[in-house]
């Protein structure tokens, strides 16, 4: 076995705080995938500074090796305690999934996971441990494909109370409603989206405390192969497009160039919408055993401001609304961001005279920059990509 994990996290800052006290790390290690979710007590400045040496500190040792223990004692020893009700600096919960289907979680004083498996929630059975006078709860078990994990700090749970609700958001009405919303293709991003927008409409978008849900999904490896441009010898486009069809893969052509090169080196006629969905951008098209070709330079250029707003910016249900409109910019973008664990880019270094002053070098070219900064950008949603240039 030998799993993927799509990871992503939401948080709301408490009303009127310009900073979170919530802290979410995702880092790899050569077998693993770690998942850190610290919460700093109080809000603002001091919950943040609280919140990122937990995460830090967990992270870093984790990373190297270090025992739980080891970790607790160090936080226990390195961060103050609060004066006033002489209680724990941070709380903090951390999912480790291994390749190989082992996983790994303990948490601190945050609210327990809710584990969700074949459309029920599931029950994992764990110890409990004192470590430097404090309970830490530890569970091992197995993951399977479409298992999803959601991670919480306490204001998700005290979502609503004293205003819509008594009590707040219990942890059982919260599970349910994650189960609910929770889909078979229903990305970790989307769902990590849902679960705060619930949790901001039941502060009435005044948040008492700061808010932060973290979903992982394991999910199948997901390749995605992209080319775009023909390349820079024409006796290479039979070479190019062998390359590019030889995996079972998705695969998406951008480039009337490139897909005219794919047509005739493949000889399947490429079929043309006739729905200009978005005036701006040049209508999607299709070729036999091609999940997509679009235009070139414009696609890629609306693809990548999608891409720098998810992991950049405040992700909401109209990013979403965005990411499922029928043009090829959204398609490019919705493709890498939830269905995609690895990206091999294709990229012919011919030059495109309408681009650019053909007396500029290729590496100035537009493609070539946005292809850098599509790779850049999908390594940084924790994709494994690959170039290959033509």
């Amino acid at each position: 076995m030998n799993v993927s994990i799509d990871a992503s996290y939401k948080s709301l800052n408490k009303h009127h705080e310009e900073l979170c006290g919530d802290k979410v790390e995702l880092l790899k290690t050569e077998n693993s995938n770690i998942m850190i979710l610290a919460d700093g007590m109080g809000s603002g400045v001091k919950a943040n500074i609280l919140a990122t040496l937990t995460s830090k500190i967990l992270g870093t040792m984790f990373l190297n090796g270090a025992s739980i223990d080891d970790c607790v004692e160090t936080i226990a020893k390195t961060l103050p305690v609060c004066q006033v009700r002489q209680v724990a600096y941070s709380t903090f919960s951390i999912l480790q999934i291994f390749h190989n289907g082992e996983a790994y979680l303990v948490e601190f004083d945050n609210p327990s996971c809710v584990f969700i498996r074949n459309g029920k929630l599931l029950e994992i059975p764990y110890q409990e441990r004192i470590i430097e006078n404090k309970t830490i709860r530890e569970y091992r078990f197995q993951v399977t494909i479409n298992d999803c994990f959601i991670l919480m700090s306490d204001g998700v749970i005290h979502a609503g109370v004293g205003q819509l609700l008594n009590f707040g958001w219990t942890w059982k009405s919260m599970a349910d409603y994650a189960l609910n919303s929770m889909r078979e293709t229903l990305s970790a991003s989307r769902l990590a989206a849902i679960l705060t927008k619930a949790c901001d409409d039941l502060y009435m978008q005044v948040p008492g405390d700061d808010t932060t849900v973290a979903v992982a999904r394991i999910i199948n490896t997901k390749v995605v192969n992209l080319l775009t441009g023909p390349p820079s010898d024409k006796t290479d486009d039979a070479y190019m497009i062998h390359e590019f069809m030889k995996d079972t893969t998705k695969k998406i052509i951008c480039g009337g160039t490139s897909a005219n090169i794919a047509s005739r080196v493949m000889d399947k006629p490429i079929k043309t919408s006739l729905n200009y969905t978005d005036p701006s951008l040049p209508p999607i098209a299709w070729i036999d055993d091609i999940d997509l070709v679009t235009e070139g330079v414009l696609t890629l250029s609306r693809a990548l401001v999608l891409m720098k707003h998810y992991i950049e910016d405040n992700v909401d249900e109209y990013f979403f609304e965005e990411l499922d409109k029928d043009n090829g910019g959204s398609k490019v973008a919705k493709l890498i961001i939830e269905d995609c664990t690895v990206l091999n880019l294709f990229v012919g270094k011919a030059i495109n005279e309408a681009h650019q002053n053909p007396g500029l070098p290729f590496d100035l070219s537009i493609r070539m920059h946005l292809v850098e900064q599509i790779k850049d950008t999908a390594l940084k949603m924790g994709k494994q990509v690959t170039v290959k240039y033509f």
